[in-house]
């Protein structure tokens, strides 16, 4: 199991990297939980890549500074298509 692990946080965070993902997002994608791919990111993938770590980190610390604008967008765009229904 620990190998498949290890595996697994390398891909996570080669994928995030590459699209610029966020953990849901790449929970979505891969059919795992957003607490496995944060856990892979942030325990397991320190011990096996410290280097790729630091990339992913810098990245992951971008969403976290963006999420609040991220669900007000969303919130914003949920009440839009709200308002479009009641006047069709």
């Amino acid at each position: 199991m620990n190998g498949n692990a290890w595996d697994r946080s390398v891909q996570l965070a080669e994928y995030i990297i590459e699209h610029n993902s966020t953990v849901r997002a790449t929970a979505k994608i891969f059919g795992i939980s957003k607490s496995t791919v944060h856990k892979d990111l942030t325990e397991r993938l320190k011990k096996v890549n410290p280097q790729l770590y630091k990339q992913v980190r810098k990245v992951l610390d971008v969403n976290k500074q963006e999420r609040h604008i991220r669900g007000g967008l969303a919130t914003k765009h949920k009440y839009e298509a709200e308002r479009e229904l009641q006047h069709a």
